[in-house]
């Protein structure tokens, strides 16, 4: 269950990112104040998992009411519950709640299992899956939606157990990446530092529930039910209470950062997630523009980016930006060249000296 991880620190998320996205979610019809959207994992005929008898939809939903009851004592919050009670929601359903609702956070909890006796707490945003262990835990929560009525309509031919279909849902949904994270980050560190829980870091994962939401959304997996010591804390009402306040206690601090334009970053340096992508026998590069004109490759042609490369197609001459297997460093190198004028810039990929499609890169395995 090896996981493929490079420290995030997210301390050096910059005020500038802080600030431009305070006022993506606050202009609510019906209301100034922040509204935290908690979503109970499950429910109805669907328990979830069943690990050592206990039923994750249970636990899923006694965590969510009790950190509405916390967050509820903030009269500058308003937390509105995709369930209260016993019920089934169909995914996109909870999805279209928070967004009906125009909400600042999204936040979906869950309990993981396994056919061993792995244990520990894991935090999700959404992503393309690094590994076959996120991809496994993707797909179990995403398999619910066989149980929904109309489902091939709903999620236009998503398979939750296909990699490819995961893969096509992911791109170009990376808007609230940076708040998410943060959040996610925030949830991980008080379940590590504050409560001594193992840490399964945060990840990125392809989870429909965070697809359908326009706003920063994390999943939160508890812990292991199939474990039995991990178990039967979680099942017990000091681990719920436990858990519920480390994660209602992140979102107050979530909030308290956006409302000071201050990140407080510091205190989450040993949170974890996969933005680190290094695909093997693939090269990425950023296609900045196509001409008929050759132009030498130094830094003052192309408004002061270096690294560029060009090749030949036919009468045009195509300029790259940027020569990397790993794909966080090229995303970067994407937003460095659109901020550089290069608005239609795009990523292009090469395998064995030949272009292929980013899609079909992306199959492909990571370091």
């Amino acid at each position: 269950m090896q996981t493929y991880k490079i420290i995030f620190f997210v301390s050096i998320l910059s005020v500038l990112t802080l600030t431009s996205f305070t006022n993506k979610n606050v202009n609510n019809a019906d209301t100034d104040k922040f509204v935290v959207v908690l979503d109970a994992g499950h429910g109805g005929k669907d328990p979830g998992n069943l690990g050592n008898g206990y039923k994750e939809k249970d636990i899923a939903l006694k965590v969510v009411l009790e950190i509405g009851r916390v967050l509820e004592k903030n009269p500058d919050i308003k937390v509105i519950y995709t369930r209260k009670t016993d019920k089934f929601i169909d995914l996109f359903v909870r999805g279209k709640i928070a967004n009906k609702a125009k909400a600042n956070l999204f936040v979906s909890v869950h309990c993981d299992s396994h056919h061993s006796q792995a244990y520990g707490a894991g935090t999700f945003v959404l992503g393309l899956h690094r590994n076959k262990t996120n991809f496994e835990v993707a797909k179990k929560e995403n398999a619910v939606i066989f149980l929904e009525d109309d489902y091939k309509k709903n999620y236009e031919g998503f398979n939750p157990n296909s990699p490819e279909s995961a893969i096509s849902i992911m791109l170009g949904q990376e808007e609230y990446l940076d708040q998410s994270i943060y959040l996610a980050s925030l949830i991980q560190h008080n379940f590590v530092n504050k409560l001594k829980r193992k840490d399964r870091a945060v990840k990125q994962a392809g989870f429909i529930v965070l697809h359908q939401t326009v706003m920063p959304s994390v999943l939160v997996e508890l812990g292991f039910l199939t474990n039995k010591r991990e178990g039967a804390y979680l099942n017990s009402r000091k681990g719920q209470q436990s858990m519920s306040q480390s994660i209602a206690t992140a979102i107050l601090k979530y909030k308290k950062s956006l409302d000071s334009n201050v990140s407080e970053l510091e205190p989450v340096k040993t949170a974890v997630v996969n933005t680190d992508e290094i695909y093997n026998d693939i090269t990425f590069k950023v296609q900045i523009a196509a001409s008929s004109r050759k132009l030498a490759t130094k830094p003052y042609n192309f408004n002061g980016l270096d690294t560029i490369s060009l090749t030949k197609s036919g009468n045009l001459y195509k300029y790259y930006y940027g020569n990397t297997s790993n794909y966080t460093q090229i995303k970067n190198k994407l937003a460095k060249a659109k901020s550089k004028g290069y608005k239609s810039c795009y990523i292009v990929a090469f395998k064995n000296g030949e272009q292929i499609t980013l899609t079909e890169a992306l199959k492909t395995s990571t370091n």
